[in-house]
């Protein structure tokens, strides 16, 4: 996190843990907006990564699972990274300035997946370089989130996963209610304080709340190398291409989407105990056998947390555990698309 950016939202109040915000000091009002309000979020969770060269569209494209040559100046894109057995290492979301190719993704896995990607390059026309400690990204979702962003920036886009381009802000349109803004750190003071006078602040746990309910998952540390990326419906946001040549683990997505092997999927569920990504499921299904995982989760209140968990779709009707088959009892939620 840029260093005068993090002052900045100190002395908003805020409260860290390492490089993103937890709470500005109200938990309870932070949760509330959340679910009834407008809130306004430092993304200092996501790292971002650049891409830029004569050869980086070929160069992402021959990587990652969607069509990067698709990708316009007006628009964003889910993708994911997999190994060549198609487990995914790594989902991101990605825009572009000008020719050069941002590619967001959580802070905790951007060092190693700079790494990764660039140990590819060799002789390619391409370099990648961290913009995390330049670039400043917000969130602003809930019911005023739009009419604010146009008394403040002007034209809104009206479709998701359109980009708009404001003199040095990149505003993207995440959902219906949803927006992600990132720009360079010295603009980001002035527009926080614009929006905070109608938004509320809130720590990351909201705004990770509301990319539950979305059914936007992000794969973490604690989630590498464990799902086919169908597993956690990245196909269903738009994450996947089938039309484009081959990338790591492509053999293995065309074989679970055209055979008809999917046997768990990404849902959202709701329990009263708290949840961490990586914790395990079990059901009286399959006895002693995990037949799930937590992928993302976020608090409502002080009794409740809502999750995305990947999970065998045959255990749902049986009720579905966390921890033990002792574990609190986890309620399934309905998704903004349909899960087949």
């Amino acid at each position: 996190m840029n260093p005068d950016w993090q002052a900045f939202l100190t002395a908003q109040g805020a409260r860290f843990d390492q490089h993103h915000v937890t709470t500005f000091g109200d938990s309870a009002r932070e949760q509330a907006a959340a679910i009834h309000g407008t809130l306004l979020a430092d993304l200092s969770a996501y790292g971002v990564i650049e891409f830029h060269g004569d050869e980086t569209v070929t160069f992402l494209n021959n990587l990652l699972s969607s069509d990067v040559r698709k990708l316009d100046v007006n628009h964003a894109q889910w993708s994911s990274f997999s190994t060549p057995k198609g487990r995914m290492l790594a989902n991101f979301l990605i825009w572009r300035d000008n020719e050069n190719y941002l590619l967001q993704l959580p802070r905790e896995l951007r060092e190693s997946m700079q790494k990764k990607l660039s140990m590819y390059i060799l002789r390619t026309k391409t370099r990648a370089e961290d913009l995390s400690g330049e670039l400043v990204l917000l969130g602003l979702a809930g019911p005023q989130a739009e009419a604010l962003l146009t008394t403040h920036l002007g034209e809104v886009p009206t479709e998701t996963m359109r980009t708009i381009h404001h003199h040095g802000v990149t505003l993207i349109r995440l959902g219906p209610q949803r927006f992600q803004l990132a720009m360079q750190h010295e603009l980001a003071p002035g527009l926080w304080q614009k929006l905070a006078g109608q938004a509320t602040p809130v720590g990351h746990p909201g705004w990770a709340l509301h990319e539950i309910r979305a059914g936007t998952p992000w794969i973490t540390a604690a989630t590498q190398e464990q799902f086919v990326a169908q597993m956690a419906n990245m196909e269903l946001i738009g994450a996947v291409s089938f039309n484009k040549g081959c990338y790591p683990g492509q053999e293995i997505v065309a074989r679970t989407q055209y055979l008809g092997k999917l046997k768990r999927r990404l849902y959202r569920v709701r329990t009263e105990a708290t949840m961490q990504a990586g914790q395990e499921l079990y059901s009286p299904e399959m006895d002693g056998q995990a037949i799930g995982m937590i992928v993302n989760a976020a608090p409502v209140d002080a009794q409740q947390s809502e999750a995305l968990a990947v999970i065998q779709m045959s255990s749902i009707a049986h009720g579905v555990h966390l921890g033990t088959l002792q574990g609190p009892q986890l309620t399934v939620l309905d998704l903004p698309y349909t899960v087949s």
